[in-house]
């Protein structure tokens, strides 16, 4: 079993990251603005069933697998850096189109699939949750537990901050029914995810991995 004061650590850690804006909670956030709460909150599933994911591949051993193969590693960033910019292009083709509330119904379906779809192709998160977990866990005891009260600690803290970022997007609806400020966001967001797409191939060309 671990330590209380690990758990403890291992939180604060955890909440410290989680309350970064990156990518993925700017998504969720952009998702809450534009679609309303209800796509806000699917987008938050959809990134906590991909962190989730990771844990699952860390604990099967598949992420030290992943680490010795850099080719392949560099592949899942390349495909993970091209999805980002799908997602900028997107967002500039369809910028001040939609007006936010008036959502298809699929709009709950589709934050869910692109927030997991994000979430998978950053292999980033890979890197993070192996470089996170060994202090915390004890190799004397069975790893499959510890690993589970771990992802559990996460994911609870990630969809708690992810909350307040679906609140502050549904927050945003209001401002969004003018024109101007649609476009000037979706603009914005398409402009971020474009500049990431960029950074990781950036990163790729000089580096050859993803570090």
């Amino acid at each position: 079993m671990i330590e209380p004061a690990k758990l403890a650590t291992f939180a604060v850690v955890t909440g410290l990251v989680s309350l970064l804006p990156g990518p993925q909670m700017v998504l969720v956030m952009t998702q809450a603005a534009w679609r309303g709460p209800r796509a806000g909150a699917a987008a938050l599933a959809g990134l906590q069933l991909g962190n989730a994911t990771w844990f699952l591949l860390a604990g099967l051993g598949l992420g030290a697998l992943a680490l010795a193969a850099p080719q392949a590693f560099a592949a899942l960033a390349a495909l993970g850096a091209g999805y980002l910019a799908f997602l900028g292009v997107s967002a500039w083709r369809h910028s001040g189109r939609d007006e936010p509330g008036e959502a298809p119904r699929r709009a709950g379906k589709h934050a869910l699939v692109t927030s997991l779809a994000v979430s998978l192709s950053n292999p980033k998160s890979l890197v993070y949750v192996l470089a996170l977990l060994p202090p915390f866990v004890d190799a004397d005891e069975p790893v499959g537990p510890q690993l589970a009260v771990l992802a559990a600690i996460a994911i609870s803290i990630d969809i708690a901050v992810g909350t307040i970022y679906v609140l502050a997007g549904g927050g945003l609806q209001a401002a969004l029914r003018r024109a101007r400020t649609r476009l000037w966001l979706e603009r914005t967001v398409g402009t971020i995810f474009l500049v990431l797409a960029a950074a990781i191939l950036v990163e790729l060309a000089l580096g050859g991995r993803i570090g």
